[in-house]
């Protein structure tokens, strides 16, 4: 695929949390080590998949964090 010309270069996603989880991602910006070290070396279109990468485990984070909240019972079970 061609690559779309670009007029401004694709920003860095970090956030200057730079800390990582137990899984290995930045806890600010969540790229990888890989990600993060390799980010100036990226083209354009990878940059851009990294970013699209981020967001969606982003996404999930926040689903699994909904998820683990248990909501409480509005009025308590009578059994």
């Amino acid at each position: 695929m061609a690559e779309q010309l670009e007029f401004f270069p694709v920003p860095s996603p970090c956030r200057g949390i730079c800390q990582t989880d137990a899984r290995g991602y930045c806890l600010g910006c969540l790229r990888s080590r890989d990600e993060r070290f390799n980010w100036l070396r990226f083209s354009d279109a990878q940059k851009r998949e990294v970013i699209r990468l981020c967001q969606q485990r982003r996404q999930r984070l926040q689903r699994q964090q909904k998820g683990d909240e248990t909501p409480e019972p509005q009025q308590p079970e009578l059994f």
